[in-house]
């Protein structure tokens, strides 16, 4: 047993023998980003050992006496998208009041209260709990329904207070709506980064975490649900509305977040043959899960399969893609790369797992899109322009960023085509490249500022082409199955938190899409929270969305002929 003295937040904790740093901080609750899931390789749980008077990574420092620390902070006012495109849809909450009296009667009648609310009502059961809200002290009344069914009775007449929660769940960020459901009117919004990028900041890193850990489901389902109530604190807070007037939440998340918001092990997602526990629409009461809701239903939209989840569902119906014509490809630009494509009628589903170097993360100055990070670049002859969410000098590089960098690198020729830098000795002299790339003994990397010192490197630029790599050979999986060109595409749908933030410019220039399909692009913006909102507003809605995710076919790419061969052609920054 040993004291780890923590100078930033004057606190000192125990720690046991054999338990690394990491292990011990979140043993007494405090949080450390390790995306890797502590194996290392991330390098995002760097902290200062001021014993030693160095950086270390605190999943790799097992300390053996006393030691001192110092936290390294990050700020969090990061960008988070809480709008998105919508579409036209008809209007019927699931959730309804109906306002009510319980007549008198006499002692020749004898009829029972609960009698004389069916009768009000006009329906046939009234659940036995409800009737402790029934007072001789009045006999005006509302009663709550939820699909027709009695789940409320509110004494005076509360008819005109009606609220509900969209949820959209991602594995970076959360966005919460507060909507008024008598008007569908967005009252407020509110939005976190995932709780659970300490544990990973991909699902299948996640996975691994709650299979590698005996409480790792119990760990990941506490964070979400105390994330999602704190949330829910912050909206009543800014709106003052009373909590007992929520009556209905709609989740739309990836498959995985579904699992964990409901305590389910999703190692079932994560391990062949990669089938999940349920895809179905589901209805409980939230507090069941422990959200601090005591009135309100939670609704989770359906998926399609283990990487098709009910954000994507969400996504394919607010496009109306559905009552489209013409072949049309969707996309969710993010760690795990959802793709549709709607061919001759037919809808064809993959998952490229392109992680989550383009939103910042495995890139060695890597980080979201909070202040001080840089979100666009230009290469000019004397020096490298750039783009600084708060306008001061840049800490790191966000996702926007690193594709309008690799869009500079190849244009200007400083990468070559196959991703590689180009040799300093094949440069002429004079040439204004030189300006810009650095040498650390013979490895080449890219300034990207001087001061202070910001470097990509040829490691930063693999993760990248990876990651281009997996989404362009997802691309054209689809395409080659549906027996079609890219140039037969009549539109491709760019959606999610992170594409929403790409240019045109940006997903061309990097080679994410090719030239020929540059003006056939169009963004949703936060396609899962739209279809959130709008299950939320018609039960219409969601009858469509499951009759729409049973169309969606899903392909295996790991199964698909000559993926190898495909997937190393698109590694390529033609």
């Amino acid at each position: 047993m040993g004291i780890i003295k923590i100078r930033d937040l004057d606190r000192e904790i125990e720690y046991s023998k054999g338990q690394s740093l990491l292990e011990a901080l979140r043993s007494h609750g405090i949080k450390l980003e390790s995306p890797c899931g502590g194996k290392g390789t991330c390098g995002k749980c760097k902290l200062f050992n001021v014993t030693k008077g160095k950086e270390v990574l605190a999943c790799k420092t097992f300390p053996e006496e006393n030691i001192e620390i110092e936290l390294k902070k990050e700020a969090h006012d990061h960008r988070i998208l809480t709008t998105g495109a919508t579409r036209r849809f008809e209007f019927n909450p699931p959730v309804e009041k109906k306002k009510f009296n319980i007549r008198e009667t006499d002692i020749g009648e004898q009829a029972t209260v609960i009698d004389r609310i069916k009768e009000a009502l006009d329906i046939n059961e009234v659940p036995i709990e409800l009737l402790k809200y029934i007072s001789r002290k009045t006999n005006e009344y509302t009663g709550v329904f939820y699909d027709e069914e009695l789940i409320g009775i509110e004494r005076g007449d509360t008819s005109e207070y009606i609220y509900g929660l969209a949820v959209d769940i991602g594995t970076t960020t959360i966005v919460m709506s507060l909507v008024d459901l008598l008007t569908g009117r967005v009252l407020e919004s509110v939005s976190d980064i995932n709780g659970q990028k300490d544990f990973g900041f991909d699902v299948l890193t996640r996975i691994t975490y709650l299979i590698e850990n005996e409480n790792g489901i119990e760990e990941l389902q506490d964070v979400l649900v105390c994330q999602l109530n704190g949330m829910i604190d912050e909206l009543l807070d800014k709106t003052k509305i009373n909590r007992k007037l929520i009556y209905d939440v709609v989740i739309s998340a990836n498959s995985t977040m579904m699992h964990t918001l409901l305590g389910l092990d999703s190692s079932f997602i994560g391990i062949s043959p990669y089938a999940p526990i349920f895809t179905e629409s589901f209805t409980i009461e939230a507090r069941n899960i422990g959200i601090r809701l005591d009135n309100a239903r939670l609704y989770g939209i359906p998926a399609v399969s283990s990487f098709i989840g009910a954000d994507i569902v969400s996504g394919i119906y607010v496009s109306s893609m559905a009552e489209s014509d013409g072949n049309i490809l969707f996309i969710d630009i993010g760690t795990n790369g959802e793709i549709v494509l709607l061919a001759n009628g037919e809808f064809l589903s993959c998952s490229c797992a392109a992680g989550p170097a383009l939103e910042g993360m495995n890139i060695s100055i890597g980080m979201r899109a909070a202040e001080g990070a840089i979100e666009n670049i230009r290469i000019g002859e004397e020096k490298v322009l750039t783009e600084v969410i708060g306008g001061r000098e840049g800490k790191g590089i966000c996702g926007s960023g690193i594709l309008s960098a690799m869009n500079e690198l190849v244009r200007t020729g400083i990468v070559e085509r196959g991703g590689a830098f180009v040799k300093v000795a094949d440069i002429e002299e004079g040439d204004f490249r030189l300006n810009h790339i650095g040498l650390d003994g013979k490895k080449r990397n890219f300034i990207v500022q001087k001061e202070p010192r910001l470097l990509l490197t040829q490691s930063d630029i693999r993760q990248i082409q990876l990651a281009k790599g997996a989404i362009l050979s997802g691309f054209y999986a689809l395409l080659n199955k549906a027996h079609l060109s890219m140039g037969e595409l009549d539109k491709i749908i760019i959606a999610g938190q992170f594409g929403s933030h790409l240019s045109t410019e940006s997903l061309v220039g990097s080679g994410i899409l090719p030239l020929e399909v540059e003006d056939k692009i169009e963004y949703v913006g936060n396609s899962s929270l739209s279809g959130a909102m709008i299950a939320l507003l018609s039960k219409k809605t969601r009858d469509e969305m499951k009759a729409l995710r049973k169309k969606v076919n899903y392909l295996e790419l790991s199964a698909t002929d000559d993926y190898e061969r495909l997937f190393a052609r698109c590694l390529r920054f033609d």
